[in-house]
């Protein structure tokens, strides 16, 4: 007998779990992954032009859509509504919506919470297993903790940038906001934590999360380096750290190849496209020595790699047991046979006009749980009359004055 499908809103794993988020681009994928996970998860914004931050030219002819793409693609399967928390008709409405919740996500400066009489005490005794999770850029605490941040902020002070790019360039930052979604992921983990505590505990939890501890936290090899041997990595443009792995040309593209394992059988490969130059010399055989005229051995490997295409190489190393690697491009990756039959893309409905348009699904699966399929990102507001009628039970005159107030 075949096993059924589960239903994605009955099996989620956080399902009955209500998340309230006033986070921005610096914790949005926490929200994000949280919601694709089953939570539900309500996008409280600012009423008017703050909500509006981030427009690209993507939506420049739909102002009233307002959003980025980054904001699409981080707050999928979200419920949206407007609310002034610094208003105080905008709070008693923000704390009725806190009585239910289980998790609050901000990421405000330190401080900010409390002085807009929302502080962590406060929230507790409203809700007392409430668990708050803040996201800033440095901390709650220290000399530093109310300096602003951002992405390349993060990526410099946390370490990232020092040991990334050419060794005769300055620095680089990698692509994308990746301090974001470092800074997410801990956040994802630190709440789900908190959760399983609670269910013990019954007791909430305030959660403290520095995007420039997380960016430091994951850099492996740097800070083994430095602890242990007293050495400071230095950039290694596109060889690895260890010197094992080095990207090269191809015909069609870049290549990631293995310099020093099955090192005979990789120049006897080469030889027999008579290409190998000098590397078949016995003095080769010498790690040392290779690793001492490391330059020569990648402008041959260079030279040799530059008369093929990616898929070729791939597939013979792939047969001699190379752990080699084409470097694809996004187009590639989407049109990759390996994730289209695992069901890696799904598709969400694009707001302009209702179409549907590819999408990336989560990057695990569960044997016996159906997850959520991505629901788009809501529209400002979107939710208002659902949540603050349907659920708060506010009646149409109220929700007119206060939107005369600037409150929604």
């Amino acid at each position: 007998m075949k096993d059924k499908k589960s239903d994605p809103e009955k099996t989620s794993p956080l399902r009955g779990i209500q998340v309230l988020d006033l986070a921005d681009e610096k914790a949005s994928f926490c929200s994000k992954l949280l919601a694709d996970l089953g939570a539900r998860v309500i996008k409280v914004e600012r009423p008017g032009g703050d909500a509006l931050r981030n427009n690209g030219p993507f939506w420049k002819d739909t102002p009233h859509l307002g959003r980025s793409l980054s904001f699409w693609f981080n707050n999928t399967n979200k419920l949206g509504i407007t609310l002034d928390i610094e208003k105080r008709a905008g709070r008693e409405i923000f704390l009725r919506l806190l009585k239910k919740a289980d998790v609050l996500i901000e990421t405000f400066a330190p401080g900010y919470l409390t002085q807009v009489g929302l502080g962590f005490q406060v929230l507790c005794r409203i809700n007392p297993g409430i668990i708050l999770a803040s996201v800033t850029g440095f901390g709650q605490t220290g000399p530093q903790s109310a300096y602003k941040s951002c992405d390349l902020i993060a990526a410099a002070m946390g370490g990232q940038m020092y040991v990334t790019g050419d060794p005769s360039q300055p620095p680089l930052k990698l692509y994308g906001e990746q301090s974001y979604y470092t800074a997410s992921l801990v956040a994802v983990i630190s709440i789900l934590l908190a959760l399983r505590r609670r269910n013990m505990t019954g007791r909430g939890e305030q959660i403290d999360i520095s995007m420039q501890e997380a960016v430091a936290s994951t850099l492996e090899h740097v800070m083994i380096s430095y602890f242990h041997d007293h050495v400071i990595a230095e950039r290694q443009g596109s060889l690895f750290w260890n010197r094992e792995f080095c990207m090269v040309r191809c015909k069609d593209g870049f290549m990631l190849v293995t310099l020093f394992q099955h090192w005979e059988t990789l120049v006897g490969w080469m030889d027999s496209e008579g290409m190998a130059e000098d590397l078949m010399d016995d003095s080769w055989k010498d790690e040392a020595y290779r690793l001492e005229q490391l330059d020569h051995v990648i402008d041959v490997v260079n030279a040799w790699t530059s008369t093929h295409t990616t898929h070729e190489l791939f597939e013979l190393s792939q047969l001699m047991r190379f752990p080699w690697a084409p470097i694809q491009s996004p187009k590639d990756v989407l049109e990759s046979p390996q994730l289209k039959a695992r069901g890696f893309l799904g598709s969400v409905e694009y707001p302009q006009n209702g179409k549907r348009i590819p999408f990336p699904n989560l990057p695990f699966r569960y044997s016996s749980l159906e997850l959520k399929s991505p629901g788009r990102a809501p529209l400002i507001g979107e939710h208002n009359a659902q949540i603050l009628q349907g659920e708060l039970g506010l009646s149409d005159i109220e929700i007119v004055h206060l939107r005369s107030k600037g409150v929604i």
